[in-house]
């Protein structure tokens, strides 16, 4: 008895699932080796492309491998065209479904490594690429979106523009938050400070502790958190102290007006000997600056070679020390804030008492 199912025939349906399975087996097989295949390559080699290719490879989902399978072995089978049409348009969603799922486990792949190669370096690349991440799957799954309803021929050009107007209407009300999470994502790319920097932002000081979506936050001198919105970070100046590779020094010494000339010139020669003897210090000038109101004042100029404040003022209060040994040695006093205050009315009266007595003698 021939019995016969949507104009096709038993037989007809045997070979049909018989190419469907077979389409199937080989497709899940062809995965199966290149995957081994290239993973064996991979772990001879130092190139994260192979790894990255296994990965994406291996997101290959048996549900797109049936759905192949079923639109070949349809082939064999006599249907209407308004059918064929409808299996070609669903074999073209599953495919561009496929791809997305490649896309997304390639850029998740690639962030992880990004993360691994940076995380010692820059420990700010884990929420900042977390962010960056996901924005970028939020695009590639839209446009997938899009594509789907574009091959069932729903007309996107009205959705995309209404998506176009709903997205300026959300910007505009949540124009703070985006401007913070795109600020975010510019400390990522840009890179102005990581997590560990010491940065100071207006009258504000600390290392930062983490970087978020929204927020910075940074530990104060004084043990408290301090809290600053991205946008406002980097509107701002920032100074950071971690990127710091030498320092340079300016400090002043006041001397005593009672010294004599030989002592005066003598002080740069002083100055210098008591910078040059520090091993991370270089020296770069010393001069008689000015005259000061009770001093005669010095400047000294001078680069720390390491950028820690520690080693800095080791070496500062070295100099100070030698500075006070051996202005002892040579007799010269440091200077300190000192008023000189005459009275007219009292050196007049010392000046007439000698006549005044002379007078009445």
């Amino acid at each position: 008895m021939n019995y016969t199912l949507w104009n096709n025939d038993l037989l007809a349906w045997s070979i049909a699932a018989g190419i469907a399975l077979a389409a199937f087996l080989l497709l899940y097989a062809a995965r199966k080796l290149l995957v081994t295949r290239i993973a064996a390559f991979a772990a001879h080699t130092t190139t994260w492309l192979d790894d990255l290719a296994a990965k994406v490879l291996a997101a290959t989902h048996p549900l797109f491998m049936l759905a192949l399978g079923l639109y070949a072995g349809s082939h064999w089978l006599t249907m209407p065209a308004k059918n064929e049409a409808m299996l070609s348009n669903l074999a073209i969603a599953a495919l561009l479904l496929q791809m997305a799922r490649w896309g997304d486990v390639a850029v998740h792949g690639w962030l992880h490594y990004y993360r691994v190669r940076r995380g010692g370096q820059d420990a700010a690349s884990t929420t900042s690429t977390a962010a960056l991440g996901f924005v970028a799957r939020v695009l590639l799954w839209a446009i997938i979106a899009l594509m789907i309803l574009d091959n069932f021929g729903v007309n996107i050009t009205t959705l995309v523009a209404s998506l176009g107007i709903g997205g300026i209407a959300v910007a505009l009300a949540m124009q703070n938050i985006l401007g913070d999470l795109f600020s975010s994502l510019s400390i990522v790319l840009d890179k102005p400070f990581v997590v560990g920097d010491f940065i100071t932002v207006d009258d504000f000081s600390g290392t930062v502790e983490y970087v978020g979506l929204k927020t910075t936050r940074i530990r104060g001198l004084g043990g408290e958190q301090i809290v600053f919105s991205n946008s406002d970070l980097l509107q701002s100046r920032i100074r950071n102290y971690k990127r710091m590779q030498t320092r340079r020094i300016v400090f002043g010494i006041g001397v005593v007006y009672e010294i004599s000339k030989q002592q005066l010139l003598a002080i740069p020669g002083i100055l210098r000997e008591a910078v040059e003897a520090q091993p991370q210090a270089k020296f770069d000038r010393a001069h008689f600056k000015s005259y000061g109101a009770s001093s005669l004042d010095f400047e000294v100029v001078y680069i720390v070679q390491t950028p820690d404040f520690g080693v800095y003022m080791d070496i500062q209060q070295a100099i100070n020390i030698a500075l006070f040994e051996r202005f002892e040695q040579e007799g010269i006093g440091f200077a300190y804030p000192t008023q000189t205050v005459r009275l007219a009315d009292s050196e007049l009266r010392i000046a007439r008492a000698p006549r005044e007595e002379a007078a009445t003698g």
